[in-house]
């Protein structure tokens, strides 16, 4: 008698178990899995109606820095009225920043990541529908231009 108990507590067991996995609705599904969040990140403040890249960059789900940086790649510093070049940017996947050949210390801030050579402040922003306001601005000559991606 205690084996068959036994054995209908441990189905009964397994069933529930089994059931709860698939408590999620289906939609809510498709939003978690296009979020990059889960149940647990979710109530830590990842939004189910924002991307992957949008929550990694909040800090949810995937790194920013080792698998979606938008500020990774080599831009290029321009004057505004000359079209002149001021600088060359290289900046890798873990957000280190080369001027012109040279390492610079850069922090993320207001949305995008902002770096400094002499006088120069430089200001990649992040979002990528917002890159082409991109700029740098030189405090002496007063003189400011945009910063493209190449």
């Amino acid at each position: 008698m205690n084996k068959i108990l036994l054995g209908v507590c441990i189905g009964l067991s397994t069933f529930y178990t089994i059931d709860s996995a698939y408590a999620i609705d289906a939609k809510y599904r498709v939003k978690l899995e296009h979020s990059g969040c889960t149940q647990v990140s979710e109530l830590q403040g990842c939004d189910v109606n924002k991307t992957k890249a949008d929550n990694a960059k909040a800090g949810f789900g995937a790194s920013t820095s080792t698998h979606f940086n938008t500020y990774a790649g080599e831009w290029i510093a321009k004057n505004s009225n000359t079209g002149q070049t001021i600088a060359t940017i290289r900046v890798d996947r873990n957000e280190n920043v080369w001027i012109n050949g040279q390492k610079a210390k850069a922090k993320r801030s207001d949305g995008g990541l902002i770096f400094k050579k002499g006088l120069i402040t430089y200001k990649l922003e992040g979002d990528p529908t917002q890159q082409n306001q991109s700029s740098w601005n030189d405090s002496d000559a007063k003189t400011t231009g945009p910063i493209l991606k190449k």
